[in-house]
């Protein structure tokens, strides 16, 4: 079964690269490039893992974390944080690790494996 992968960020570089990443991976991603379609396609796609930057527009990778967090079918969805900002490891309750850019990919695709292996 192939895990489907939710990759958020405000850059369509980043979006690229880590979508690159994770289909080399077996992985199956699904973007989005802001948190309010990031809500959307969650709620769409129930996906297994999220990648979530933090600064975007329109709705931050924080308020799209609170509202994803008080969804029933959501609220236990692993979250990797990857993000430049500091203090970032506290923006989300309990994330599986957080990534600063730029991202080793090798490192990021063990991080990912790891989460799977972890919540089975």
């Amino acid at each position: 079964m192939t895990r489907q992968i939710l990759v958020v960020d405000d850059e369509a570089d980043i979006r690229t690269f880590l979508v690159a990443v994770l289909t080399k991976g077996g992985y199956n991603p699904v973007t989005a490039s802001n948190g309010q379609e990031a809500l959307e396609k969650a709620r769409e796609n129930k996906p297994d893992l999220v990648i979530l930057d933090l600064q975007m527009p329109e709705k931050t990778g924080t308020e799209f974390y609170r509202h994803l967090s008080k969804e029933k079918s959501l609220k236990d969805v692993p979250i990797i944080v990857v993000s430049g900002l500091p203090g970032r490891h506290l923006a989300i309750r309990k994330p599986v690790c957080v990534f600063d850019k730029p991202i080793d990919p090798d490192e990021f695709l063990d991080a990912v494996a790891k989460v799977f292996q972890d919540h089975q």
